[in-house]
């Protein structure tokens, strides 16, 4: 008989959350494009649970041509009007321009020589993961100092959704913060892959 291995509580028992938890949740992303999308993603969450996010991904990614930033910086008022007549997807007027003119920033970024990955990770350590140390019985903040940091440098740069709470949640989704518990197989795991680098 094989045991479970022990993860963080979040998952609870939906297969789909588990294996975004096993495979995703914490492993540091490099890629500007990947990084854009996760925060994208994660505008679409502010006031919804991940969950409803994690499954309609797909949906998401094929509705916003992959998240191509060139694509999406294009989009008008008939894709504005496609995007909010799918049902695929978390259709909100302020979330689809919060994309489209998140997809502008990220290229104007780039055209000025600043690449969106360096931005997001010059604010951590040498350029790599903070390894926390949370355990069950002192639970996981859902923003902190860096987040509120974060936030405040990309509203300045003019996006939006990207409050120190949502940021925060993107942050430990993408690596920048190891948020799994100590208790939980994947802390080692990813604190291997953030020492890596």
């Amino acid at each position: 008989m094989t045991t479970s291995p022990i993860r963080c509580p979040w998952p609870r028992e939906d297969p789909q959350y588990v294996a975004y938890h096993d495979d995703e949740w914490g492993v540091p992303e490099y890629d500007s494009r990947a990084l854009w999308e996760k925060l994208v993603l994660d505008g679409f969450q502010a006031g919804l649970a991940w969950i409803t996010i994690l499954r309609k991904r797909d949906n998401f990614r094929a509705a916003f041509d992959g998240f191509d930033p060139e694509k999406v910086a294009r989009y008008g008022e008939k894709d504005r009007a496609r995007l909010m007549a799918d049902a695929g997807i978390i259709r909100s007027n302020a979330k689809i321009d919060m994309a489209i003119n998140g997809a502008k920033l990220f290229l104007d970024m780039r055209d000025r020589g600043e690449d969106f990955s360096e931005f997001c990770w010059g604010f951590m350590p040498q350029g790599r993961p903070l390894q926390n140390r949370f355990t069950p019985e002192s639970g996981i903040p859902t923003q902190t100092e860096l987040a509120l940091e974060v936030s405040r440098a990309l509203k300045k740069k003019g996006f939006k959704f990207v409050g120190p709470v949502i940021v925060y949640a993107w942050m430990e989704a993408v690596g920048m913060v190891n948020d799994h518990l100590t208790t939980c197989f994947r802390h080692a795991e990813v604190e291997a892959m953030g020492k890596s680098r």
